[in-house]
């Protein structure tokens, strides 16, 4: 991730990242012990992904059609928990992506303003130049038309 000017947006995006890694393990442990998270959070999981995972393995070695057997419950909490953890260091990841992204993108929004602002002050600049040479010049011309004309009596 660029931080661009700000090294400490990047310094905190660092430290949420190294935060989410314990804060991952902490929900996978309270996900061991409980009875909900384990067989409603972890375990349908776990046990997806093992079936897939058995079932592209045994495709790539020739073996069609067979029955995966599926994990065992410990195996499977234990799984359901890894995937848990790797999936909240994963949206923090994101997050943090999703977060520098807007920052970005908000920050070429307001130079892309200023430059609009600083180049419409400069084409009114322009106009304002072009009238009062305008000016200037219609009253030059009204001067030399005057100075041949000769001196009125």
């Amino acid at each position: 991730m660029v931080a661009g000017a700000f090294p400490i947006a990047k310094l905190l995006y660092l430290g949420v990242r190294q935060l989410s890694k314990p804060v991952a393990n902490r929900i996978k442990a309270g996900a061991r012990r409980s009875e909900f998270f384990k067989n409603y959070i972890c375990l349908p999981p776990a046990q997806l992904y093992h079936w897939v995972d058995m079932r592209a393995k045994m495709r790539i070695m020739g073996f069609r059609g067979t029955h995966i057997k599926p994990l065992n419950e410990e195996a499977a909490a234990e799984l359901g928990a890894e995937l848990l953890g790797e999936a909240i260091i994963f949206t923090v990841g994101g997050v943090c992506m999703i977060a520098e992204y807007a920052r970005q993108s908000a920050n070429t929004r307001h130079k892309e303003e200023e430059l609009n602002d600083t180049l419409q002050s400069l084409q009114d600049q322009m106009t304002q130049l072009r009238l009062t040479t305008e000016t200037l010049d219609a009253q030059l011309r009204e001067v030399n038309r005057r100075l041949l004309a000769g001196p009125t009596k």
